[in-house]
């Protein structure tokens, strides 16, 4: 083979590439997600915020006009429960100073706390309205017990002088007539304008924040893109440098033809590595003639093929099997040569039913034979022991008139030697151990089987 020097793409130096690119795009993609993230976060707050603020108007309404409603329901009938709430939610509730509290967020919402404190200041004053109407009812019910805040308050003449009946009357009109809704609409005005200022400024940040989410997503968006566009180059690149021209030779692998040195350099460095051993394999083979590879009566390959083939095969990817006759004196003796023959033909055409066309059966002795499994890195054990048990099924048959017989065997992977010589002695000791076990039987070759033999 000419020494490899032609420079092309590099398939290796492809994937590296790639795998470079690939690393830094999804660094991008996972720094433009969590800016995504970032920004959605922030979105969502400006909404949470944008709705606590509304919250926090409406109770400061809310907590007006249960006011309101107490108030009125005092001044009709005098019961004290109504009071008591009042002054439950006047002084111990507060929710309308908690809304001031939430809305006091920083001085962007400065100008919507304005118009709640300007609300809140008008509900105070409408408050000393409540209070006049509430000591016109203690006085014409005569209560005694109610909050000291009341003594504060101090009747006109014309309403100090007014029968019980008359100051009830007159209680109900303070908190129903229109200068009291007047001023009520004065605080639904005030927190009015305080919702606007919320809205124009949660929709300015929210606006922002959209503009941020919708460029983010345009980055992340273009990211991907790229990304998908390099992977699709990644794939295209391998299918023409690397899997296209190993299918290629796969189906010249077949046809047992020479491969094309087409591809990346590392494939065109192995296409000719092959070709040279492809070559060196055809021409071993031509130098086999029938007669000279041959054994005349079985037709299996003889002595000098197995020599022939053994200098040149590949151990890896091969198994090896040693096959010994059990008792076949004992034939021999007691049915004759001709049906000793008879039995090892027979033994010979059930290796080439039972093995690959691609395997390889010799006879190098009386009653020995190999079988080479080639092409087999990777080949199950119990691939090879279900062959040799229908060899055995099939040897002690006597249908055909031949008596029944069987084989001991010994295996080995052909990586486990370290050239021929040393693979037909592993295979020679692994087939005596089968001997020693009482025969008909098959044995892997093992570390023991050589501490054994040395010992």
């Amino acid at each position: 083979m000419k020494k490899y020097t032609e420079r092309g793409v590099s398939l290796r130096g492809i994937l590296i590439l790639m795998i470079v690119i690939m690393t830094v795009m999804a660094g991008i993609v996972g720094f433009s997600t969590y800016r995504l993230t970032m920004t959605f976060n922030h979105l969502t707050a400006a909404v949470e915020e944008h709705m606590a603020l509304e919250k926090a108007a409406h109770e400061l309404m809310d907590a007006s006009d249960y006011l309101t409603e107490n108030v009125q329901r005092f001044t009709v009938n005098g019961d004290m429960r109504f009071l008591e709430q009042y002054f439950t939610e006047a002084f111990e509730t507060n929710r309308r100073e908690e809304a001031l509290r939430k809305m006091d967020v920083d001085e962007r919402t400065g100008n919507a706390l304005n118009q709640l404190e300007q609300a809140m200041n008008n509900s105070l004053e409408l408050m000393q309205r409540e209070y006049y109407a509430m000591r016109l009812v203690i006085e014409a019910k005569g209560y005694t017990d109610y909050p000291e805040i009341l003594d504060d308050v101090e009747l006109n003449a014309e309403d100090e002088a007014l029968s019980p009946d008359e100051k009830m009357r007159r209680a109900t009109e303070v908190v129903l007539d229109s200068e009291y809704y007047e001023q009520k609409d004065l605080i639904r005005t005030d927190m009015k304008e305080s919702l606007d200022e919320v809205d124009n400024l949660m929709y300015s940040a929210k606006g922002s924040e959209l503009s941020a989410l919708q460029k983010e997503l345009k980055s992340v968006r273009m990211v991907v893109l790229i990304q998908t566009l390099c992977i699709f180059f990644m794939i295209i690149m391998t299918s023409l440098l690397g899997i296209h021209p190993v299918l290629n030779a796969v189906d010249r692998i077949r046809e047992d033809s020479p491969i094309p040195e087409a591809g990346a350099n590392e494939f065109r460095y192995l296409a000719q590595a092959y070709n040279k051993m492809y070559n060196r394999y055809r021409t071993s083979l031509e130098r086999l003639n029938f007669k000279a590879s041959h054994d005349e009566l079985t037709g299996a390959y003889n002595r000098a093929g197995y020599d022939l083939l053994l200098s040149s095969i590949d151990l890896d990817s091969t198994y090896m099997m040693l096959i010994d006759v059990d008792n076949f004196k004992g034939i021999n003796d007691n049915y004759g040569h001709e049906t000793g023959d008879k039995v090892l033909v027979k033994l010979v055409n059930i290796l080439y039913g039972i093995f690959r066309d691609d395997d390889y059966i010799f006879r190098i002795g009386g009653d020995e034979f190999v079988v080479f499994i080639v092409h087999s890195e990777k080949i199950r054990k119990g691939l090879i022991e279900s062959k040799i048990d229908k060899i055995n099924y099939e040897l002690a048959d006597t249908e055909d008139g031949l008596p029944p017989v069987s084989i001991s065997i010994g295996i080995v992977q052909g990586k486990d030697a370290a050239n021929g010589m040393e693979l037909f002695e592993k295979t020679d000791a692994a087939m005596y151990e089968s001997k020693k076990k009482g025969k008909h039987t098959y044995t892997f070759y093992s570390t023991e089987i050589e501490e054994n033999g040395n010992g």
